[in-house]
């Protein structure tokens, strides 16, 4: 995406479930193998290892459990109650099919383990000797990874209804950063966590955001959010939460770039408890002094154009496939879709033919959606075709199904709606070639994938207008900005995109009507100011340049370029005392500037103007 480039999604998603490392150092440990057939099961050697690894994360005192299972009592009350809901792993819920490829922190009971609950409950749920009960594990209470270095908090509550309908709210936290600054992680407190039942964090560069607050700090609603960027940005981090997750930091050298201006969006999926309840959630930012050298990036395979679900259709499939132009390791994945999936399947081809299955889940639950992270990194060699299979059931016997009878459902952002969409995070290999990155050849081929399906694709235009012009080939890039434009003529940043890459064309007169456009659509916006200002100066209109260039500066103060380029202008009207003053800002901002500089020594050349 470059300087004018447009990242559709910059950060999302980032979850780590309870891990059985984790769980050991809190004093848990792994269930043992079963029993002999012929000797009793009892909670204190067989049941508890089982409910510490994979239950207690959740249901334990201030997590989203409905009840803890902490102790011998609390399993004996529900001991009928557990055996039913692991029989149908309805719980612990793990959605994924065993498969040859592994995920970190499975929570996938084994039939073993299955087997010697029910044997426990058959046998009227024995406590056993207190010899054989290993300790209860030791949650950290408040923040998990230590004291935040930082503790950012929703300017506001969000009170959510009474009412039975789940609701998405997004809160903007304003990073307090004056710098840019590298985390090492982020830990987030939802709130009530009875009533949220998954958030993710959505990094915002551009402040884009901010635009749909109806005030300041009172945040927004909306499921699905598309985060528009100015600059190329595309490595991308899963930041997410859900009920048990335990934070953990970013790997080594996957550290997250914090820029001065940047928001945190936190989106959010709350569900109601019959009582209005105010949700005010927390974000903590762990720093580090390590600048990121590893830049992981998200690929998103969709099929959102043809979906298009008749009712009563109980096995509408959807495809998608994605040939990668360069060699990657997979780090991640994040199947999505609403109610009405059911059968989600990824699939690897390699060159040499052979198939692997990155994920597949027989049936989906929207309720327990998860970013699943590889037990290792997976190699995945130029010419791999990664391919997306979705199933939907649109009849009545998908219990899931929002709507009775059964109706229409196409694509969208409601819960109602339908999404068919494959997140990948992945780690391009290092190239040889020191000015080849290979993440914006992976950018490119996306952008041009997603036009062959869909020419009509906004999106696709921009990214790879972008990406074209990153690499010098401006007359396609012209071409595509063009075409974007034509798609959305009132999109602010498009218009100040093609405007600018008119001015790199020597297009000046071209340039200047989309810049203004720009302006309507969004008179704060600081880039397509400037720009304008500078394409004026260009045309020797220095009244109105120093107009822009005025708003460009009281949009962003500390930018040195608006304050020399005023300063010139200034001077080009005779006004020198003033354009003193501006170029000695830019210096204070920028010392090494060597426009202000420059044109500070030939103000100051001048006797008469030596003292103002």
């Amino acid at each position: 995406m470059t300087a004018s480039g447009r990242t559709i999604v910059a950060c999302l998603l980032g979850i780590s479930s309870a891990t059985a490392a984790a769980l050991a150092k809190h004093g848990c440990a792994t269930a043992r193998p079963p029993m002999p057939a012929a000797q009793q099961a009892t909670f204190n050697r067989d049941i508890a290892p089982i409910l510490f690894r994979y239950c207690a994360p959740c249901h334990r005192p201030g997590e989203a459990g409905p009840f803890p299972l902490l102790t011998y009592a609390d399993a004996k009350a529900r001991a009928r109650q557990i055996a039913a809901v692991v029989s149908k792993r309805f719980m612990p819920p793990w959605l994924p099919e065993p498969q040859e490829l592994r995920f970190a922190d499975e929570l996938r009971l084994s039939e073993e383990q299955i087997a010697v609950i029910q044997k426990w409950v058959e046998e009227g749920a024995l406590e056993g000797v207190p010899a054989d009960l290993r300790p209860a594990p030791q949650f950290v209470p408040g923040w998990q990874l230590g004291r935040p270095d930082e503790i950012i908090e929703a300017e506001k509550p969000h009170t959510l209804p009474s009412g039975d309908t789940d609701r998405y709210w997004n809160f903007i936290f304003r990073t307090p950063v004056d710098r840019t600054r590298w985390l090492k992680a982020v830990e987030i407190r939802p709130g009530d966590k009875r009533v949220v039942h998954h958030a993710n964090i959505l990094v915002d560069r551009n402040q884009s955001a901010r635009r749909l607050e109806a005030g300041p700090g009172g945040g927004f609603p909306g499921m699905e959010l598309k985060i528009e960027s100015e600059s190329f940005d595309p490595d991308s981090h899963f930041l997410f939460w859900k009920p048990g997750t335990v934070p953990r930091p970013e790997p080594e050298g996957m550290s997250l770039r914090l820029d001065k201006d940047t928001d945190l969006v936190l989106n959010m999926h709350l569900q109601p408890s019959g009582k209005p309840e105010k949700i005010q959630p927390s974000l903590g930012l762990y720093f580090t002094g390590k600048p990121a050298t590893l830049f992981p990036l998200l690929l998103q395979l969709e099929n959102d154009r043809q979906l298009d679900i008749p009712p009563g259709e109980k096995r509408f499939a959807l495809t998608d496939e994605f040939t990668l132009p360069v060699d990657v390791d997979l780090l991640a994945i994040y199947p999505h879709a609403h109610y009405l999936g059911k059968d989600l399947q990824a699939l690897a081809t390699l060159p040499d033919g052979s198939t692997k299955t990155l994920i597949h889940i027989p049936q989906w639950d929207l309720n327990w959606q998860a970013v699943y992270r590889y037990a290792d990194p997976v190699p995945l060699p130029k010419g791999t075709t990664i391919t997306m299979r979705y199933i939907y059931d649109n009849s009545s016997d998908n219990l899931a199904n929002p709507n009775d009878p059964p109706r229409r459902v196409t694509a969208g952002n409601r819960a109602s709606d339908e999404m068919a969409h494959l997140w990948l995070q992945v780690l391009p290999r290092a190239s040889s070639d020191a000015s080849f990155d290979p993440r914006m050849l992976l950018q490119e081929t996306m952008a041009r994938h997603n036009l062959e399906k869909n020419p009509a694709d906004f999106e696709a235009h921009y990214n790879l207008a972008a990406m074209l012009q990153t690499r010098g080939a401006q007359a396609e890039a012209l071409q595509n900005f063009e075409l974007a434009v034509r798609l959305r003529p009132q999109d602010a940043t498009a218009n100040n995109a093609l405007g600018a890459s008119l001015m790199a064309a020597g297009r000046i007169g071209e340039a200047i009507p989309y810049l203004y456009a720009a302006l309507r659509a969004q008179p704060d916006n600081f880039d397509a100011q400037y720009n304008l200002a500078n394409a004026l100066a260009s045309q020797d209109r220095f009244l109105a340049a120093i107009e822009h260039y005025r708003v460009a500066i009281r949009l962003r103060p500390d930018d040195a370029n608006a304050e020399a380029n005023l300063g010139s202008a200034l001077a080009e009207t005779g006004k020198l005392s003033e354009a003193k003053l501006h170029f000695q800002r830019a210096l204070r901002i920028d010392p090494h500037h060597k426009l202000a500089r420059e044109n500070l020594e030939q103000i100051n050349r001048d006797p008469k103007n030596r003292q103002q």
